[in-house]
Parts: structure tokens; C-alpha cells; sequence
């Protein structure tokens, strides 16, 4: 699936991002936005654009709200996702007005409409933004409860035609284990989705990996807080761990 343009670099990507990863470091930044690292993220983003490569966005909301936690302590499940969704679309809003800082234009594009803030998610029309090059947020995951904002990574990145799938974390690849609580946990260059899955290796949801496996959709995941690091990707560089469907 993958389409090189002339620097080597792919012709259109789509990024997938966490709430989280705009909540900054600290450990009493783990809620909301940190300016410093919406406009480190934005300026990462733009990096990218400036390459030739176009860009489309999945946000989490994480950093507000979080739809599976608040179900367990008393929310219905489908309200608590809905409540999620509209999380994303804060975030989503916050990076749009980030990315006009650093001089990128961007459209916000929902799975549920509110035409005040943002256009209603249609692919036609997500399509002709990237090729204008434009950034295209799409928020509100898949509109639907009981579906991750990662599922509707991997769902949009087949939509739009994607060469490949790249979730930025904050770290920089996949680990056999967890690499914040085991100092020998070793890095994966390449992995298979059906290892992924077999190894339980957490990257993203089943539905989600089995959705990029089936349509031959590539993934890169790298660290989002490493300067430079998504532009290398994105013109051909070797960052992070690639997860291929064989």
C-alpha cells in the first residue's frame, strides 16, 4: 500500500496521537493542555508538512476524559464514550489553533456534527483538504460508542488512503515489556500484527490492529517528544518500530 513521493518520503500519512501526549511530562501535567507541548507537537506536525508529505490526524481526549474508566465507576458505557468523544474534539480544536500558530492551515473534521467548531466528517471533502495541503483533524473517534480513538485511526488511515499508520506515544517504539518499569525491556525494529496480538504487546486495541492487518495498513510507532523524529519517518526514515501485516 505504501506510495513513496520523490524525496522517498510517503505521499500522505495518518497520525495518531493521544490525549496524553499533550498533557506534558510533569507529573502534575497529566490533565488538560501544556502550551509548551501543543506547540512542540504542532511544530513537529508542521515539520512534516513542510516535507511534501501530507498530514491527517486521530486525537484521543485522555487528558480529559477517559469513556472505559468513567463507565466502571458508575456511567453508563455509551454516554461515557460519548462524553469522550467530546474531549477529542477539545483536543482536536487545540491543535488546529496550534498548528495556524506555527502557519499551517488545518481543518477540524467530527464523527458527530457541531457545525459551530468544526465541518461534519466526509471523506471527499477530507480528501481534497489533504491534497490542498491542509492538515485534516478528524475528531470524535468513529461517532460511535464502544469504539477507541484507535480504532478510528486505523479506520480513517484506510478511508483516506494512507501509506501508512503512525501512532506517536511517548515512547519511542515497542517494547517486549514495559520499558517505564523494566530497565531490560528490549525495543522490536519490526514486529508482525499477529505477534502483536499473539504477545499481547498493548500497542492498540485488538479491534484496531486487526483492522490495519487486514487491510495491509503499515504502523510506525515512535515518540512524539523526540525532535525531529516524525520528519525522519515521514521522508523515509527508519524511527521507532515498524508493524507490518507478514
Amino acid at each position: 500500500m505504501s506510495t513513496k513521493t520523490p524525496n522517498s518520503g510517503f505521499r500522505r500519512i495518518l497520525l495518531k496521537l493521544s490525549g496524553e501526549a499533550l498533557a506534558g511530562s510533569a507529573e502534575d501535567k497529566k490533565f488538560g493542555i501544556d502550551a509548551k507541548t501543543l506547540d512542540g507537537v504542532c511544530k513537529e506536525i508542521a515539520g512534516v508538512i513542510e516535507s511534501g508529505t501530507q498530514v491527517a490526524v486521530v486525537i484521543g481526549g485522555g487528558n480529559f476524559f477517559r469513556g472505559i474508566s468513567a463507565s466502571e465507576s458508575g456511567i453508563e458505557r455509551a454516554t461515557a464514550d460519548y462524553i469522550g468523544m467530546l474531549a477529542t474534539v477539545m483536543n482536536a480544536l487545540a491543535v488546529q489553533q496550534g498548528l495556524k500558530q506555527v502557519g499551517i492551515e488545518a481543518r477540524v473534521q467530527s464523527a458527530i456534527p457541531i457545525s459551530p467548531v468544526s465541518e461534519p466528517y466526509v471523506r471527499l471533502r477530507a480528501l481534497k483538504h489533504l491534497n490542498l495541503g491542509r492538515v485534516v483533524i478528524f475528531a470524535a473517534g468513529t461517532g460511535n460508542p464502544y469504539f477507541t480513538t484507535d480504532t478510528a485511526a486505523s479506520l480513517r488511515a484506510a478511508e483516506i488512503n494512507a501509506d501508512i499508520l503512525v501512532k506517536a506515544t511517548k515512547v519511542d517504539g515497542v517494547y517486549d515489556s514495559d520499558p517505564a518499569t523494566n530497565p531490560d525491556a528490549t525495543r522490536y525494529e519490526q514486529v508482525t500484527y499477529d505477534e502483536v496480538l499473539q504477545k499481547r504487546l498493548g500497542v492498540m486495541d485488538a479491534t484496531a490492529i486487526a483492522l490495519c492487518r487486514d487491510n495491509n495498513m503499515p504502523m510506525r510507532v515512535l515518540s512524539i517528544s523526540e525532535e525531529g523524529a516524525l520528519r525522519r519517518m515521514a521522508t523515509g526514515g527508519s524511527v521507532g518500530t515498524l508493524i507490518t501485516s507478514a
